[in-house]
């Protein structure tokens, strides 16, 4: 295990009807006037907002509403946000939604402080030193986006998706109420079912030895995921299911599984540009990416994805053949996957083939290549590609 610090200073508030205390919550954080920032309407007619408005005035607290965030959060959003921030001399935002809602809360958080264009943290030119703070009442359980000081945008002149990541970006307090996910759908549920195992697993794919309990904790949550995915799928209205997978989403993106050991985000990456370039759900392209990844880089290290096949996926060891027992354990993956309704090839993800060579040099790697678990180049990636492009399961 290697030297790491862990830092999570966000306060959770879990349960039933949790949202009608988060005035009190932007109260203790010191917010006086608040952004309310929430998505393309199922807030609204939910009657959440109205919920949360009542809260904050509850505590005399005023705020500004801005909603009208798109799955794949936009630049131009962001820069609504920051300018009216501005103009209304806003002291802290209110994220109501899913991770595209909490990633453009992050990202006017961050511009309302920045003298530049926000683009630039986004696009490595310049880095966060101050931010907003911010609070999140979360909706979907997928990105973590709310337990993390992760955010990703996407530029709309070019479809560029892009992230930045600090701790100044953490929300101050969450507000997570399982009931408030049971209006998803089957799909958006295993989008963010999805999402989340992804998470998992860009750590449990580690170069880093003697890591058995952050290996056990990313198991543990992959087996929840498993168990419960189906169970909330089929009654959408199941409680305890919706509430084991909330927590989940947040336990693994708030970097508890993956401290001590390196990461790979290889597969996140590569989708980002499928997500980028056809605006489809983030959970749906890894769907398609994650497996194909899985099946060209196994061969660096076998056991580990024998040990997947057999932890994760209840395979036989064949120590005779523990390649067969790595490639069973990616069969069964992608299995699963297909079974809860996602795509695992372009045809359904709504990709194209012939779209791979510009799906590259939209990576931007060039001559270069990028770290993680294998170290890739930019025919690796085209190669990883068309693995997902003809994939089956």
């Amino acid at each position: 295990m290697e030297n790491f610090q862990f830092y999570s200073p966000t306060e959770f508030i879990f349960g039933k009807s949790s949202e009608s205390e988060c005035g009190k919550y932007v109260k203790k954080y010191g917010g006086t006037k608040v952004l309310v920032h929430y998505g393309t309407g199922s807030a609204v007619r939910s009657g959440l907002i109205e919920r949360v408005k009542a809260s904050l005035e509850a505590e005399n607290i005023s705020c500004v509403l801005l909603g009208g965030v798109q799955p794949n959060p936009r630049d131009t959003k962001v820069y609504e946000g920051i300018e009216l921030c501005r103009r209304e001399q806003v002291d802290f935002i209110l994220s109501v939604g899913g991770g595209s809602c909490i990633d453009s809360a992050k990202a006017i958080a961050a511009g309302v402080m920045y003298d530049g264009d926000f683009w630039e943290l986004y696009s490595g030119k310049a880095v966060v030193e101050k931010a907003l703070p911010l609070g999140t009442v979360l909706t979907i359980a997928a990105a973590g986006s709310e337990g993390s000081g992760a955010s990703v945008i996407t530029k709309e002149n070019g479809m560029l998706k892009r992230d930045t990541s600090s701790d100044l970006l953490r929300p101050r307090f969450s507000i997570l109420d399982p009931e408030l996910t049971e209006t998803l759908s089957p799909y958006q549920t295993a989008c963010g079912a999805t999402d989340i195992m992804a998470h998992v697993f860009e750590r449990y794919f580690t170069n880093t030895t003697e890591v058995e309990i952050t290996d056990r904790l990313c198991e543990a949550v992959l087996l929840t995921m498993i168990k419960e995915t189906p169970r909330v799928i089929a009654d959408p209205h199941n409680y305890q299911a919706r509430a084991n997978i909330m927590w989940a989403g947040t336990v693994a993106h708030n970097d508890i599984v993956g401290v001590g050991r390196s990461q790979d985000w290889n597969s996140h990456a590569i989708e980002h540009e499928l997500s980028g370039l056809y605006d489809c759900a983030h959970g749906a392209g890894l769907a398609v990416i994650m497996p194909a990844w899985m099946e060209y880089v196994y061969k660096h290290n076998v056991m580990r994805f024998a040990q997947t096949a057999v932890r994760i996926w209840g395979c036989e060891m064949n120590f005779e053949n523990p390649e067969e027992t790595a490639l069973k354990g990616i069969r069964r993956f992608r299995k699963f996957l297909s079974e809860i309704g996602m795509p695992i090839n372009f045809e359904q993800l709504g990709a194209r083939e012939e779209d791979i060579p510009e799906l590259v040099r939209k990576f931007g790697l060039g001559d270069g290549r990028t770290g993680g678990f294998v170290s890739l180049s930019s025919e690796d990636i085209s190669n990883i590609y068309k693995i997902a492009a003809k994939a089956e399961v």
